[in-house]
């Protein structure tokens, strides 16, 4: 989904993209290597992990580093084609903050830009006594409901979205992660929607 919305972007000049909440970087060069000029953010600076990995993966020259909260992007309006986040608006703690954060994304892009998300749900009762058991930051992690919070992306013209996800995101390490969600996909075809832990989509801005 991601990919044939990046692919569509317009390209007779250099597509401008916001990346949040980008730690190590990993959206960032996503978004380089779909031909976008990209800033990548997280609230106190992204790592220097995402330096190098950027210059090992020669798109270096496509990425600029900031400081940027969520909550008060400091950016003029109209700035952006494409904006992306991925498990961060969790961490804002409540649906009020969580809208708020949405709204700045939806101001910053550009008519007919894209959010391009994946935001953790809360999934069964055993993935919420595993995150309270084995998860640090459970206790402010506001999950997201599918059905409850669709009205976050209100301020969009359209939304394409899909739920995938069942053990993947018990894993402790990314190699882990990264082995079980093949396993993951393999059954995701009988997985109840209720019982799904991750909601990715593409929100289209009018």
């Amino acid at each position: 989904m991601w990919h044939k919305a990046l692919m569509a972007l317009r390209h007779d000049k250099i597509p401008q993209a916001l990346a949040l909440g980008e730690r190590d970087g990993g959206l960032s060069l996503m978004l380089a290597e779909h031909g976008c000029s990209v800033v990548c953010s997280d609230l106190r600076g992204p790592t220097e992990r995402a330096r190098e990995l950027h210059a090992a993966h020669d798109r270096a020259g496509s990425v600029t580093y900031e400081s940027i909260d969520t909550l008060s992007i400091p950016k003029p309006d109209n700035s952006f084609d494409a904006v992306v986040f991925k498990s961060m608006i969790g961490a804002l703690s409540t649906k009020e903050r969580q809208a708020q954060a949405i709204r700045e994304m939806h101001r910053v892009l550009k008519p007919g830009g894209m959010l391009l998300f994946a935001e953790n749900l809360h999934g069964t009762a055993l993935h919420g006594w595993l995150r309270k058991r084995f998860v640090a930051w459970d206790a402010y992690w506001r999950y997201l409901d599918v059905n409850t919070d669709r009205d976050l992306f209100k301020p969009f013209l359209r939304l394409d979205d899909a739920t995938t996800g069942f053990l993947a995101n018990l894993g402790r390490s990314e190699g882990q992660r990264d082995l079980i969600a093949r396993f993951d996909g393999l059954i995701m075809p009988i997985v109840p929607k209720s019982m799904r832990t991750i909601w990715f989509g593409v929100a289209i801005k009018g």
